[in-house]
């Protein structure tokens, strides 16, 4: 239950904090809560704001276009910037470049969710 909490906060704080993944970390607390707690899963998935992110990924395997291109987008500005102002040298900015591309890869290969 403690580990399912923690997930939750990071998930609620990914709400806010663009930088932060929501869905894995309330996918995480989902799993964590099936195993320790039925009520604070049933709570997790019947909240009205949380459990949507759930619902649709569970259900749907499908990301909404909206989130692709937010996540996308702060993805690349993040690791572009750690490219030019934080790696001193040639070897890590290819792995934040091959970081980008990999995550970006991965978050395209989801449908888009038809809202």
């Amino acid at each position: 239950m403690i580990l399912g909490s923690v997930a939750l906060v990071l998930g609620v704080v990914g709400v806010f904090l663009p930088l932060l993944p929501t869905t894995p970390f309330l996918l995480l607390a989902a799993a964590l809560y099936f195993r320790s707690s039925p009520r604070l899963y049933d709570w997790l998935l019947s909240h009205p704001y949380l459990g949507e992110y759930i619902r649709n990924f569970r259900e749907n395997r499908a990301i909404p276009l909206r989130v692709k291109i937010i996540s996308v987008t702060f993805l690349w500005v993040t690791l572009l910037y750690c490219t030019f102002f934080v790696a001193y040298n040639i070897y890590m900015r290819l792995f934040f470049v091959a970081l980008a591309v990999g995550v970006t890869v991965h978050i395209l290969r989801y449908k888009t969710l038809k809202k």
